[in-house]
């Protein structure tokens, strides 16, 4: 019996006598034998995983996001491999270089501090996309999600309602990233064009974007500034700490001080009040990426290519919806 004859059978040629096929079926059974996907695919030169590189899994939008691109990527029969960079700078880098490892046919990557000229310097060839606001004018495809517009956006909609005392939280003492940068633009952007005053002392710094700052700063925020009627939360968990906060002061919401958040993460449709958000389209912008990336993998050379995520406004009961 040829290791030929066990292979097309294996393969379910057609071309194999019968009586032939039943007694290599027969020793497959015996032996328990399983066919080796990843050394077939390797001798088709692809290993039919690619590595994934978000901040975290824990975060409900990042959970979420990495969900939408597991399924996204088992339709097109590849398996995600994730590692979680922290958000730190140089664990962002490694992300870049590819880790060292060369058994993945792609990445896609969700940076937040990595540099941009670091990024645009990486070493690795291996075909990559990134997912979010980072990495703008870097060589590589690129799915966006246009901040400036979500700002706008959020902020627009507590000024129709009426208010004018708007509060930004999650604003950074340091540099700004690309994404918190572009959500204040589109603040500053909505409140000039309503001729609301920018008063600096409204843009309240949290050190990262998690429900525990959210509550410090907004209780921070009323004790200075009682007189605030609005407050724009640069993520849903923000919101959510600053809505925790404003119960504890005693403040109604949204009949004192509405509350928005970005995301639009499933806890939002839940908690008391309901949070109204700006949505971005997790599943959507993991379709992109992954379609962009089996491109690049099925052998596209053309310039890097971006695309730019949905979003839309929700309107929920923490601003009167």
């Amino acid at each position: 019996m040829s290791i030929k004859t066990v292979s097309n059978v294996v393969n379910d040629h057609p071309h194999v006598r019968p009586e032939m096929r039943e007694r290599v079926r027969a020793f497959i059974e015996q032996l328990d034998y399983r066919p080796n996907g990843m050394g077939r695919q390797l001798r088709q030169g692809r290993s039919g995983l690619v590595a994934l590189a978000v901040p975290n899994v824990i975060s409900p939008y990042y959970g979420e996001l990495t969900s939408a691109l597991v399924t996204a990527a088992r339709r097109r029969g590849l398996t995600l491999l994730v590692e979680q960079t922290d958000a730190d700078p140089e664990r962002e880098r490694e992300a870049a270089d590819g880790f060292g490892v060369r058994m993945v046919d792609g990445l896609v990557f969700v940076p937040l501090n990595i540099p941009t000229d670091v990024l645009g310097r990486r070493r690795d060839t291996t075909p990559a996309v990134l997912i979010g606001e980072n990495g703008e004018g870097v060589d590589l495809d690129r799915v966006t999600i246009d901040s400036v517009a979500v700002g706008d956006l959020a902020t627009t909609h507590l000024l129709e309602r009426g208010r004018r005392r708007i509060a930004f939280l999650g604003d950074k003492d340091a540099e700004r990233s690309p994404v918190l940068a572009q959500r204040v633009e589109g603040y500053r952007r909505a409140l000039r064009r309503a001729r609301v005053r920018l008063d600096r002392e409204l843009m309240r710094p949290t050190p990262e974007w998690e429900r525990r700052h959210g509550y410090d700063a907004t209780t921070a925020l009323l004790a200075e500034h009682p007189d605030v009627d609005a407050v724009f939360a640069a993520n849903d968990l923000l919101a959510f700490g600053a809505m925790h906060a404003l119960r504890r002061l005693g403040r109604r919401v949204p009949e004192d001080v509405a509350v928005i958040g970005v995301d639009d993460v499933e806890e939002s449709r839940y908690c008391a009040p309901t949070l109204s958000t700006v949505a971005i389209d997790r599943t959507s912008a993991a379709e992109q990426a992954l379609a962009l990336l089996a491109e690049r993998l099925d052998g596209l050379d053309a310039a890097p290519r971006t695309l730019t995520a949905e979003h839309r406004l929700v309107v929920r009961e923490s601003t009167g919806g």
